[in-house]
């Protein structure tokens, strides 16, 4: 396998659109076909941009930009996710709706934090690191519309099997997003540790 086949497959399981449709299930369920689509598109632009800067500046992003180590922004990545995960847990599928604001402002709601986040930026600037300029920005290309693509995909799959059968994709919806949440969960905890890991070894 080539290197730039596996940093595009690398960032495209970490976006993990199968994943991501889970916390957009209210989204699916609000706003009609076209709608979301352009929702879903705007948020894939957002993330291509961050994931590009990334990619390009690599850690100068934290180091010299930010003035900051890549440690911190593990334990506060890891601090958002637990807290969607601990409420996703108890509130089910209206816990992600409640840290979303209205439908014209959700494009930017579902870039930070869902698809933009401490794995994916750490994957950009790995990306960057692998690959030159142009190829990085091609791979995060490939990698954000192919998970945008899927998404919209289910979109038109969900809409389909809810007319049929409403009640069986609610239920396992909500089943499979308290799932989810406790994964979710796990995999902050492990960014939370690996943050103050690193943090304690810059400063021994």
């Amino acid at each position: 396998m080539s290197e730039f086949l596996r940093a595009t497959t690398l960032l495209f399981m970490l976006l993990n659109p199968f994943l991501l449709v889970v916390y957009l299930i209210d989204v699916f369920d609000k706003l009609p076909t076209a709608t979301f689509r352009k929702v879903v598109l705007r948020a894939g632009l957002i993330s291509f941009s961050v994931f590009s800067v990334a990619a390009i500046l690599g850690d100068v992003l934290f180091t010299d930009v930010l003035q900051a180590e890549f440690a911190s922004f593990q334990v506060f990545g890891g601090i958002v996710f637990l807290l969607i995960g601990v409420r996703f847990v108890f509130e089910g599928n209206s816990a992600i709706e409640g840290l979303r604001g209205e439908s014209q402002h959700m494009a930017g709601a579902i870039a930070m934090p869902i698809m933009i986040g401490p794995g994916t930026i750490g994957a950009s600037i790995l990306v960057g690191k692998r690959l030159n300029h142009l190829e990085a920005i091609l791979s995060i290309l490939l990698a954000v519309l192919a998970s945008v693509a899927i998404m919209i995909a289910l979109k038109h799959l969900h809409d389909y099997v809810k007319v049929r059968n409403e009640a069986l994709v609610q239920r396992y919806i909500d089943i499979a997003g308290r799932v989810t949440a406790l994964v979710v969960g796990t995999f902050a905890i492990e960014m939370i540790m690996r943050g103050v890991a690193t943090w304690t070894t810059i400063f021994k």
